[in-house]
């Protein structure tokens, strides 16, 4: 068997990865055992070396078009998938042992999806401004430019210290605890209880983000919320996808 090539977005620090986004794919490819190798790219790059290879633009709500990461590429069947939800679906299919999605699942855990977004979406001004900071240097300039144009704001302004970003931090946690309740209403360590699945990926993704961008001291502010929960959901997937810690 040929290896995938994961399309990804490198950084300044140890293992370069960091997109939740991208580590999605990443997860699953590991958790299903499935060789793959990885092509960094820069994010100014990605809209050329995506026309290059074939791939489609990701496809928005408000009907835009834009090329995003991450992107699979399978030598194998020769497909080109792009957006981490169509990766996950095409690499269930495709590669069926070690499900992700159980049975009659994937309608739910895309609801689950959209509701821990929407949970976090509120302070992402904060988590961007700390994403920037791991970038290279050619992703800098393109990612500030992108983002103040898109809420029509200077990146300083987007999360200040102070009230702002007290009220960001205070939105977090609101956050997790809502969904906290979620993995409370469960049997088992995992949302769908003893059953470990694309819902429980898409957690650890998110906590993997809060890890690799956040200061130490504010990834250990999120580690200790509910008597560290969340350091161990994120430990227990990584585990679970074999994934270094």
């Amino acid at each position: 068997m040929l290896p995938l090539i994961l399309y990804d977005i490198p950084s300044n620090i140890e293992g370069n990865y960091w997109s939740p986004n991208t580590v999605k794919s990443r997860f699953i490819l590991a958790h299903k055992g499935l060789p793959f190798e990885v092509d960094w790219v820069e994010f100014p790059d990605i809209a050329p070396r995506m026309k290059e290879i074939g791939a489609t633009p990701n496809k928005f709500p408000d009907g835009s078009e834009r090329y995003t990461l991450p992107v699979l590429r399978d030598p194998n069947t020769g497909a080109i998938i792009t957006d981490s939800w169509d990766i996950a679906v095409y690499l269930e299919n495709t590669y069926p042992e070690k499900p992700i999605f159980p049975k009659d699942s994937q309608g739910l855990i895309r609801a689950f999806e959209a509701a821990y977004i929407n949970q976090v979406m509120p302070a992402i001004k904060f988590l961007l401004l700390r994403a920037r900071e791991i970038m290279n240097e050619p992703s800098v300039e393109y990612y500030t430019t992108t983002k103040e144009e898109h809420f029509k704001q200077k990146f300083e302004e987007f999360s200040p210290e102070g009230p702002e970003r007290d009220q960001h931090w205070s939105v977090l946690e609101k956050g997790f605890t809502t969904i906290k309740t979620w993995y409370d209403n469960t049997d088992g360590k995992w949302l769908m209880g003893s059953t470990f699945s694309y819902a429980d990926i898409l957690a650890g993704s998110g906590l993997f983000w809060f890890k690799r961008v956040l200061h130490d001291d504010e990834w250990k502010r999120v580690a200790a919320w509910h008597d560290g929960h969340w350091k161990r959901l994120l430990a227990d997937v990584e585990r679970e996808c074999k994934v270094a810690q």
